[in-house]
């Protein structure tokens, strides 16, 4: 646990250098984080709405979408370390701001390129947040209770996953469709209030100088590689548009990686990566990210186009997975089994219940949701043992001065996984669905609508079947092997650190302040 001085009493820290508020903080932080995580899901059930609203076409539909997730991707790394340098309070404070001010210019846009920009806008809030809310906890939390903390922090990604497509349903049936963004203000403007009045500051006692051109090559590289992961499946993987982004994207990073090399104050310690227990730490995020992103990539095509519900009936169908999530980390069943086995052993746990929650849903959610709802309570669970554990052991590699780049980190591999899981899992499902069927449209619908007889429809959702069958089994696969290998990096990493290296104190005489 960092040292903590105080300014007000409400502020001083409890016996044992625990912050009295700690868990009341964390419920202010997990609804600023929640803010964010809805805004990437909400948007999606506003497609028909902003189409003909504001005349947009296909093109203006992805950017309003990509414009955020592609500024946030690539900021992260910067955000991270911008609050280790400059105080984490004061850059959650201003990400709920910029967040908050996005809202309100996103739900009066009047045109196409005025929601793009706000978007863009909230997407610079949105890295903020993200990075600051997991350093926040880091510091707030010593090792007897980090792992339930960080649980609780990753049960509201699920929340947000659920949620979005809910909430953004319910605002367009009873107002219109500006009142999606704008009911970001209230909790954005609840949130700051909160901050201000309750988190404690932390930084860098160091106060390194800033990386500027880090923070360049970073942020030009990772939302390079980003973009030519989402870009993959609409323009084609060989087309000139993904190859020129992705070439751009890897060759930036790697002078990024140099340039860290030589930096006399990096932003990211290329060091970190000589750590086993980061390298372990760090393959299992990104396989995590896969496994779920793709997976969920995944499931909204079948409960659509496959059982056949709307895209609200398929929300509330895909519940029962953040439900899980929600219950298992609240009564702190995730953080006990943590405690019990060891961060490999639950890592492994959790990732072959995933794994294995997907191989339930290739194997008998075809035709039956009821198969489906075994194979999402089983990820749900995996997920709630899985993901903060991870979280954890990448956090607990990094010195605690550098949390906001820690953060930053796993945010990154987060969304890296995400895409790279759709990218992959997706090119399976086209590959193996175009290898049982020949048309000529792009995708199943269109396939389907082109179709000249009932035969031929049926044998087109076959086919689609039978490509979703091979794609989520593809990935299950990936999933557990990505979790042994994951597990034995960091069993192997304790085992190399636990003779010489005893478990070191969390207070590093960090600067924190009320």
């Amino acid at each position: 646990m960092t040292a903590t001085t105080a300014d007000s009493p409400g502020a001083a820290a409890a016996p044992g250098g625990r912050h009295p508020q700690r868990w009341l903080i964390l419920g202010v932080i997990c609804l600023a984080q929640l803010t964010v995580l809805l805004d990437n899901t909400v948007l999606s059930v506003a497609i028909p709405s902003l189409t003909q609203e504001l005349d947009a076409s296909s093109s203006d539909i992805q950017w309003m979408i990509n414009a955020y997730s592609l500024v946030q991707s690539g900021l992260l790394l910067t955000a991270g370390s911008a609050a280790d340098r400059y105080g984490r309070k004061k850059l959650l404070t201003a990400g709920l701001v910029l967040f908050g001010i996005g809202s309100l210019v996103a739900g009066l846009s009047q045109t196409s390129a005025q929601l793009i920009a706000a978007r863009a806008g909230m997407g610079i809030g949105g890295a903020l947040l993200m990075t600051t809310t997991l350093a926040v906890v880091v510091q707030l939390f010593d090792d007897a209770e980090r792992v339930k903390a960080i649980g609780l922090w990753a049960t509201v990604n699920s929340l947000g996953f659920a949620a979005g497509p809910l909430l953004g349903g319910f605002m367009l049936d009873h107002f219109w469709w500006g009142s999606i963004f704008l009911i970001n203000i209230p909790v954005a403007l609840i949130g700051v209030v909160a901050v201000v009045r309750m988190v404690p500051e932390s930084k860098n006692p160091q106060g390194d100088r800033p990386d500027l051109l880090g923070a360049l090559l970073s942020t030009i590289g990772m939302a390079s590689v980003v973009y030519a992961i989402i870009s993959g499946p609409e323009h084609g993987w060989a087309s000139a548009q993904v190859l020129v982004a992705a070439g751009v994207g890897v060759g930036v990073l790697a002078l990024f990686a140099l340039w860290e090399l030589r930096a006399p104050y990096p932003m990211l310690d290329m060091h970190f990566f000589r750590n086993k227990r980061f390298i372990g730490a760090v393959t299992g995020a990104i396989l995590v990210a896969f496994g779920l992103g793709g997976s969920l990539y995944l499931l909204t095509q079948h409960l659509q186009f496959v059982l056949g519900y709307e895209p609200l009936e398929a929300g509330l169908r895909t519940a029962p997975l953040a439900v899980t999530v929600v219950v298992l980390n609240l009564v702190g069943i995730g953080a006990k089994v943590h405690a019990k086995l060891g961060t490999p052993v639950t890592i492994l746990t959790g990732m072959t219940m995933l794994a294995g929650g997907l191989a339930v849903l290739a194997s008998f959610g075809g035709h039956d949701y009821s198969g489906m709802l075994v194979g999402l309570i089983l990820m749900g669970a995996g997920i709630s043992f899985a993901m903060p554990a991870m979280a954890n052991a990448i956090m607990s590699a990094i010195p605690p001065e550098k949390a906001g780049v820690g953060a930053g980190i796993n945010g990154t591999l987060a969304e890296f996984g995400n895409g790279l899981g759709v990218a992959v899992l997706g090119a399976v499902l086209n590959s193996r669905f175009s290898a049982l069927v020949t048309v000529s449209a792009a995708s199943f619908p269109a396939a389907m609508a082109a179709a000249e007889s009932a035969g031929e429809r049926e044998r087109i959702a076959d086919a689609f079947s039978s490509g979703l069958e091979t794609s989520q089994l593809v990935g299950a696969v990936a999933l557990f092997l990505g979790g042994a290998l994951a597990a034995a990096l960091l069993w192997r990493a304790e085992r190399a650190e636990s003779p010489q290296h005893p478990a070191r104190p969390r207070d590093t005489g960090e600067k924190t302040t009320a």
